[in-house]
């Protein structure tokens, strides 16, 4: 399949050729970028979709301006590079070693206490901190979407797109958290 091919499905947004694009053609070439540009961990689904959402906007008007003067792949590589390098700051970071759970909230309860050191316990199976980070404003702080999507950088949609891995996270933490203090 041609790069001019590929841009033209991309851009009709066809369902097998993306994924196939995103997640088997892409794949080493953007975790080569993920380990060269970010100083953390990144999940490879959302970094995709940040790239996505980013090749898409305006009516895909990245992809309709790429000239064919280099392959698709070198072209898609130093875009990538240089939307990521501007966007890394604007991405959350662990940069403490404190639990990302508020332990100064004073409860009187010994149910409200108990269950907020068992959320601390889950958090900390987490390994995404920005999962985390979107939970607790999301869920706990009740933070509006649009304020968070701001204060990240990224749009409202990408925003849910977040919260849902981010929750599907949290309950592969909380399964691993009933196997081991289960028994």
């Amino acid at each position: 399949m041609t790069d001019k091919e590929i841009i033209k499905r991309l851009i009709a947004k066809d369902n097998q050729l993306t994924t196939e694009f995103f997640f088997v053609r892409c794949r080493p070439l953007f975790y080569s970028i993920i380990r060269h540009v970010f100083l953390y961990e990144v999940d490879y689904d959302e970094f995709v979709n940040e790239l996505y959402q980013y090749l898409m906007e305006d009516d895909a008007a990245k992809l309709r301006g790429f000239q064919y003067r280099c392959s698709l792949m070198q072209w898609l590589k130093v875009l990538a590079i240089h939307y990521f390098v501007k966007k890394r700051n604007l991405l959350i970071k662990d940069t403490t070693q404190e639990s990302p759970y508020n332990k100064n909230i004073n409860e009187t309860t010994e149910s409200v206490s108990s269950a907020k050191s068992d959320l601390e316990r889950i958090f900390n199976f987490m390994q995404n901190k920005r999962y985390v980070y979107v939970i607790r404003k999301l869920v706990i702080e009740d933070m509006k979407p649009e304020q968070l999507a701001q204060e990240l950088g990224v749009t409202t949609a990408n925003l849910y797109n977040i919260k849902r891995r981010a929750m599907f996270a949290l309950t592969e933490a909380a399964l691993k958290d009933i196997k081991h203090y289960g028994k």
